[in-house]
């Protein structure tokens, strides 16, 4: 069975977060957006807007491209 796309992209946000050393409280502030909000899209209970995945792009220091790596069909 394939994994639903939110919960793809949920589990890379949690990885790139983590390789940081960011809590998801301090995600949340880098990124302008409650902690309970970073947490429910960890945990792929909210799907995030545009706007949210460029916030939570430049909390993490990365292109907003690299949230979506686990949708390259050419890795």
């Amino acid at each position: 069975m394939a994994v639903p796309p939110i919960e793809k992209f949920a589990a890379h946000l949690r990885e790139l977060r983590e390789k940081r050393g960011l809590s998801q409280t301090k995600l949340a502030e880098l990124a302008g957006l409650n902690r309970n909000y970073v947490g429910d899209v960890e945990r792929a209970r909210r799907n995030p807007c545009f706007d949210n995945i460029i916030k939570l792009a430049e909390g993490l220091n990365v292109a907003p491209s690299e949230l979506f790596r686990p949708f390259d069909k050419r890795k």
